[in-house]
């Protein structure tokens, strides 16, 4: 009777353990050492999981009417809503001075660029920026927007359409050491707006992997901070940066960027793997202006999902 009448407590105690765990992770996720396999980086990639790690744990502590473990699981609750609730609010009502920009990587191995052309105007944006645009697609993708946007910048596998004239197109060099090939993935112009020049920014940064180990993302660091030096010299006051990151904006490889722009502040979007997107690492940030929300746009040939944000000018 003794033991039976025990257990319950010791199961209600184990479960509030791991509720206060996950909250700990939530909140102290800088804490988590990044040397090495990086750990820091991995649980940062996917944080906003552990939201389902709080679900699972509410369910097992209503099977086991375990009291403590539903008041623990507060703590988690807070910490997950007060990192991630406000990307849950809805749209806010868009503004006169606000611009739509659409940020896809629309993959060299799409099979449809004209579709996936139709696909991102159809969110009908001002700014297109596009990553992995290989030189046989070029043209497929200059013909079908050529209506609506008469204005673009190619550089390497990066492009920028745009309503509004552009002007200053250059490479921004953003390749790693070690890579000897040919490798153009950083683009920057100047967009002339009906509210103003900005500074539009379109980068590719190199890929990472998972393997026995950890995150391989040494290279993609690196990128990271030579684009956060060259946003940093940017005179401009307005900054969008549009792009494939390979690293959602809790990563802490991605500091070089987030220190110096601010990000969505509503809509998760996630956007990587299309079949089943499980993070963003296709990133709208801004300096000068804020990214008021992000959302996905439709599958398109590509690997990723297409993601929309609207800019507002202030």
């Amino acid at each position: 009777m003794g033991n039976g009448g025990t257990a319950p407590a010791r199961r209600g105690g184990w479960l509030a353990g791991l509720a206060v765990l996950v909250a700990v992770l939530l909140l102290g996720h800088r804490w988590v050492p990044n040397s090495g396999v990086r750990s820091g980086s991995l649980l940062e990639s996917f944080l906003p999981w552990l939201g389902l790690v709080v679900v699972v744990l509410f369910g097992i502590a209503l099977v086991r009417r375990s009291a403590l473990a539903l008041a623990a699981l507060v703590l988690p609750v807070a910490a997950w809503t007060y990192l991630f609730g406000g990307l849950l609010l809805p749209e806010a009502q868009a503004g006169p001075r606000d611009l739509i920009v659409v940020q896809h990587n629309v993959s060299d191995e799409n099979g449809d660029p004209a579709g996936t052309a139709r696909t991102l105007a159809d969110a009908e944006p001002d700014l297109i920026a596009v990553q992995e645009l290989v030189p046989s697609a070029l043209p497929v993708y200059e013909r079908t927007l050529a209506a609506d946007y008469p204005y673009h910048a190619v550089r390497g596998t990066v492009g920028l359409w745009s309503r509004h004239p552009l002007s200053g197109a250059r490479l921004v060099d953003i390749k790693p050491r070690g890579i000897t090939e040919s490798w153009r993935r950083g683009l920057r112009a100047v967009v002339r707006t009906p509210h103003g020049d900005i500074a539009a920014y379109v980068a590719h940064l190199p890929s990472v992997r998972v393997g026995a180990g950890g995150l391989a993302s040494a290279r993609r660091d690196e990128s990271a901070e030579l684009l956060g030096k060259a946003v940093a010299a940017e005179r401009r006051s307005r900054v969008v940066l549009l792009g494939d990151l390979n690293g959602t904006v809790e990563d802490r490889g991605l500091d070089p960027l987030t220190s110096r722009l601010n990000v969505a502040e509503r809509g998760l979007a996630f956007t990587f793997p299309a079949a089943f997107p499980v993070a963003r690492i296709d990133q709208v940030m801004a300096r000068g202006a804020t990214v008021a929300d992000l959302r996905t746009l439709p599958r398109t040939g590509s690997d990723h999902l297409p993601v929309a944000a609207r800019i507002a000018l202030g």
